[in-house]
Parts: structure tokens; sequence; C-alpha cells
């Protein structure tokens, strides 16, 4: 009998030893994960506003919090169980998968190609938008029996669902019927108190946007906010958490503070819209000069963010908004934030050059190279092919390309970017010395955005940017020191000729060609490994601590 016990008790033994051996594992990966993400607090100068103001900003603030909400229903039909069960949870493990659980907006890692990091199961491709079952041959095929349905069902705001056994199309303003109207009623609330009678009309329109499911008049009056010091934009806007079709739109929120010195210094970049138009590489029919017209530009310091733009890696800047009917009748507004670039030029950018170039090109990586390129990717989004023509019929260059329209969109902005900021150093905007700064900080970005991955757009689209401007020679790795190198002389030409092919790729809505010229240039080559690897011990973003949370919670 004593010899049974032993037996049992070594069995026991032997698995208390390799189950605590796992949990402590466990814990040092989470532990590593949540350290990839840089705590950043994001204050704000509250002395600015009038009291009324002040409680403008605290009822934005709220239906903000409710975006957080509906974003979370939207990336995941158990997220909801799941942040309960965790919230329950009293062990380490637990605590820690609920911290990154938060950061994650769900229990799939966005930095590692959407993987589980909780549980087992693997993210639909269409995360909650669509069923969890239904593939995108049953999709098109109910569209091809059902034409037409094919509005409604490829809107950015309709949930799909089945109903009786069909598939069947919900208006946002009927599935997120309550959270909504609960949102509506913090904006109205909100408007009663601002002094400035275009942010009141803008906040009034969007309330009810959320009630009609018509996003058009207010966004309209967003773009025509004027003297305001509050810059908020809270709705479904980004479809990137699409993956199945990038059709779905995310709801978002950006609650910010104008900048108005900052800002008033870039309205000559606004000036050049219609003749950075003109000077794209792609065929005088494509072009499309009514797109972006206005485009004011703002540059603010961030308050609060939620929704689409919270999960995991933090926005730089925004451009919206995304309906090509705004765009054609008043362009849209590019929206700087200032204080998030200082953040990550000092927790990321800086580190990252530090790793990956010889010293020599340091004194070359700048804020204001890296602040300016943002500023020209904004601007870059509303230049080029929007609106399209396939076949004698009007479509859009986003219904055409389809999933891969996120990717290429972002590729194409970044690409564009350098290639209008050297634009404006031929007008003499910049010195002409500023071009080796705008080469050699963008290369030192493009490993900040590839760590993000290459599934995500903007991971994505510069992994297609490194690996060209490789092939064409621009950019080198040399496996003597193990350092990226750049040839200043071969950057402009080949980034024109990456631009020239994005946009044709683009004006044409050539799905296909955007599918294979991914395969060829979208992938992590053995010099992006390498150079990765050396930034192990870096964070690859930040996660902001907004000051408004912890003074109203």
């Amino acid at each position: 009998m004593k010899f049974k016990g032993l037996i049992v008790f070594s069995i026991y033994f032997y698995f208390f030893t390799v189950l605590s051996a796992q949990e402590d594992e466990g814990i040092k990966m989470l532990n590593e994960k949540i350290a990839k993400f840089a705590e950043v607090e994001i204050g704000y100068d509250n002395s600015i506003l009038s009291e009324n103001e002040k409680k403008t900003l605290v009822k934005i603030y709220e239906a903000a919090k409710v975006i957080d909400e509906i974003f979370l229903e939207q990336v995941y039909e158990k997220n909801s169980e799941i942040r309960n069960k965790l919230i329950s949870g009293n062990s380490e493990k637990e605590k820690l998968n609920l911290k990154y659980f938060e950061i994650m907006f769900g229990p799939f890692d966005r930095l590692d190609a959407n993987k589980p990091f909780y549980g087992t199961t693997a993210k639909p491709l269409g995360a909650n938008f669509y069923p969890a079952d239904m593939s995108k041959d049953e999709f098109e095929k109910y569209i091809l029996d059902h034409p037409s349905s094919e509005k409604e069902f490829t809107s950015e705001f309709t949930m799909i669902r089945r109903k009786a056994g069909q598939l069947t199309a919900i208006p946002y303003s009927e599935y997120f019927k309550d959270k909504l109207k609960k949102a509506s009623a913090y904006l109205r609330e909100a408007a009663t108190f601002t002094e400035n009678s275009t942010l009141s009309e803008y906040l009034n329109k969007r309330a009810l946007a959320f009630e009609t499911n018509d996003y058009y008049e207010s966004d309209m009056a967003w773009m025509d906010l004027k003297n305001h010091v509050i810059e908020v934009i809270i709705g479904p806007y980004e479809v990137y958490e699409d993956e199945l079709f990038n059709y779905k739109a995310s709801f978002e929120c950006f609650l910010t503070l104008v900048d108005p010195i900052e800002t008033k210094k870039l309205e000559i970049f606004a000036s050049y819209l219609d003749d950075m138009e003109a000077n794209l590489p792609l065929a005088d029919k494509h072009k499309q000069y009514k797109r972006g017209s206005e485009s004011p530009i703002v540059v603010a310091n961030e308050v609060f963010t939620a929704g689409d733009t919270k999960a995991g890696v933090q926005t730089l800047a925004f451009n919206l908004p995304n309906d090509e009917r705004v765009r054609a009748a008043k362009g849209s507004k590019k929206v700087m934030l200032k204080n998030v670039h200082e953040a990550k030029f000092e927790k990321l950018l800086k580190p990252i050059a530090g790793k990956i170039l010889d010293e020599s090109y340091l004194k070359y990586v700048t804020f204001d190279a890296f602040f300016n390129h943002t500023l020209m990717h904004e601007m870059s989004h509303g230049i080029g092919p929007g609106v399209i023509k396939i076949d004698g019929k009007d479509t859009e260059v986003k219904k055409e390309l389809k999933e891969m329209y996120s990717i290429f969109e972002e590729c194409k902005a970044d690409i564009l970017g350098l290639f209008n900021n050297i634009y404006l150093t031929n007008k003499n905007v910049f010195a002409k010395e500023f071009e080796k700064e705008l080469w050699t900080t963008f290369a030192t970005g493009i490993f900040r955005s590839v760590r993000f991955g290459i599934s995500s757009a903007h991971g994505g689209g510069n992994a297609i940017i490194y690996n060209y401007l490789s092939s064409e020679n621009a950019l080198y790795f040399d496996p003597s020191d193990q350092k990226l190198k750049i040839n200043y002389e071969k950057m402009f030409p080949a980034v024109k000729d990456l631009a020239a092919q994005i946009l044709l790729i683009q004006a044409t809505g050539d799905y296909q060609g955007a599918k294979d010229f991914y395969a060829k240039y979208g992938r992590l080559s053995e010099s992006m490994k390498i150079l990765i690897g050396k930034l192990n011990d870096l964070p690859v973003d930040i996660k902001p601590i907004f000051a408004i949370q912890s003074e109203l919670n």
C-alpha cells in the first residue's frame, strides 16, 4: 500500500511540476507581450478650455466610452463573455490575460497575425461583421443571386447575419441600437454646452446619424468645423478589421484639442494639392483633381481615443471622412496628433535607428522628417484614384480591390508621402538638405511599421516598400555589419516607379494584379528578419495612459 501511495504521489508531483512550469512560461510570455507596449501618459491642457467647453469635453468622453463597447462587439462575438471571465479571475495569469486583452480588444494578438493568445479559436477573417461560418463564396453567391441586395450587403454600415437560413443585412443603427442611443444622448448633451455653433451642429447631426445610419450630412458638418478648440470625430470609418472584404467600417473616436500655432504653420501644404495630383506618375485620364480640393490640415493633441484606433498599435494621424461623396464635395481633413508623434519618436523611432543604422546615419533621423512624412502620408490618402470606372460602371477602388484595398491604400499613402515631400523640396518649401532626413527617417520607420505584422495594413504596405526598394538597390542590407544602408541617388527613381505601379493597380481596380504584386513583395525577406530580430528588446508601440480617464473614473 505504501508503494502504491508513493507511485500516486510521484505521478501527482510530476504533473504538478509540469503544469507549474507551463503556468510560469505562460506568465513570462504574457509579460513579454505587454512589455512590447511602452506606457506613455497622454495629458492635456484644460486651461485653454472655457468652463462650458470642459463640460462638452466630458460628455464627448462619455460617448467615446460607448464606442469602445461597440467596437469590442464588432471584433469578436465572444469578447464580452471572455472579458467577464477574465475580470472575475484571481490568478496572476488571468490578470495578465485581461491586461493584454484590453490592449488588443480581444483574445487575438494583433502583432502576431491575429493568432489567439487566450484560448485556441482562430479569429474569423470577417471579425464579427459576418456569421463566423460564412465563406467569401457564400457571400458573393448570395449577391449574384440577389443583385438588388448588393448595396446593403457591401455597405460599410451593416452587419451580415442569418435569418431563417438566409443571409440578411442589418443596419448598424438597428443592430447596435441601445448602445448608439446612449452615445447619441451624450453627444446631444455635449452640443448644449459648446459655445461653437459648428461643433454643436456636428454633434447633433452625428447623434442623428447614429439613429438613421446615414452619416453623409454629419461628415459634411465635420468638414465645416471652424474656430473650434475641441476637434472630435466619432463614428464608423476604417475597414481594416474586416479582413474578408474590407467592406465593413469599425467604430472609433478621436477626442483632441487643436494646436492653433502648429496648425497655422501647415496651411501652405494644402495649397499644393492640385499640383501634387498633376505631378502623380499616372496617366492624366486617371487623375482626379476635384478629390480633396479643400483638405484642411489640423495639428492637435490627443485627449482620448476609443474603438478601432485604440486597438493594438496607436494612430499617428487620421485623414477622414472616407465617403467619396464628401471628398468630391469638400475634400478630406488631415488631423496630425502631435503628442502621439512625440511619444513614438522618442520611445520607438530613435531606439530603432540606433539598432539598425550605422552611426553615420543617425544625424539624419529627425522629428521634423517623421512628422512631415506622416503629414504627406495623410494628404496622399486624399489624392490619386478614388471613384473609378470599370467596364463603363462607376465604382470605387476599395470595392474593386476588396481585402487587398487597405494594404495597397496604406502603401500608396506611404510611398506618395515620400514622393510628395520631394516634390515640395523641389518647390523650395523645404531645404534641399532635408532630403537625406526624409529618406533616412522613413527607412527607419519601415521597421517601426513592419513590427506590427505584415498582415496589418501598415505593416504589409511597408513590407512591399522595403522589398521593392531593396530590389532596386535603393536600400540594401550589409551582411558585414548587419546594418541597413541607403543609396540616396537611387531612392527617388525607385520610389517613383513603385508609386506608378501602385497607382495603376488602384486606377484600374486590378484585384488580381494587387494579389500578384503583394505575393511578390509583401513578405518578410531574410534581411528584414535579421533587422527585426535586432529590435526584440525594444517596445513595438506605445500604450497611452489617458489623464482624462484617471481624472473622471
